[in-house]
């Protein structure tokens, strides 16, 4: 099953695609979509809608997953990133994938351990789940940290519900 996951961000959205067989996770690739801050904003979504899609043609995935939102104190800055955001949960839906929806500290918490891990420790672990993995970026390895969120996430309702089904 391949999975992909998106971390959005209107300067930079990062990607990533990994393969899951059983309990083992494999890499397919990952990447940066980066947009120009001299364009107009609708461009810029448009052009990250348009690079989106052909991530999602060339890959396949069946399962998707964005991270969060997190808030910060300039508004602008999180208005920007909701709409970023926005263009990733629209291209996914728009190629008929259901979509997961992690909060970064759940992301940080189902890869290293801890919610308040840094960016370091991500792409540090993210480098040991997936073996000779050359990462694209961090904003990369977010991504895929995020895809092997919702792949454990998905494995555990999947076992759940067969629990269920069984009793």
């Amino acid at each position: 099953m391949i999975f992909l996951g998106l971390d959005p961000g209107l300067g930079t959205t990062g990607w990533g695609a990994i393969t899951v067989e059983g309990n083992r996770l494999s890499h397919i690739a990952n990447g940066q979509i980066r947009t120009d801050p001299s364009m107009a904003l609708a461009r810029r979504l448009a052009l990250l809608h348009d690079a989106l899609a052909a991530v999602i043609a060339s890959h396949e995935p069946e399962m998707a997953a964005v991270e969060e939102v997190l808030g910060n104190s300039n508004a602008q800055s999180t208005l920007k990133l909701g709409q970023a955001r926005g263009i990733a949960l629209f291209s996914l839906a728009e190629a008929g994938l259901s979509v997961g929806e992690y909060h970064p500290n759940v992301v940080k918490k189902a890869v290293v351990g801890t919610g308040s891990a840094d960016k370091k420790q991500v792409q540090a672990m993210v480098s040991r789940l997936l073996p000779g993995v050359k990462l694209a970026g961090p904003d990369a390895a977010d991504a895929l940290a995020v895809a092997i969120t919702h792949a454990h996430h998905h494995a555990s309702a999947r076992g759940y519900a067969r629990r269920v089904r069984a009793s």
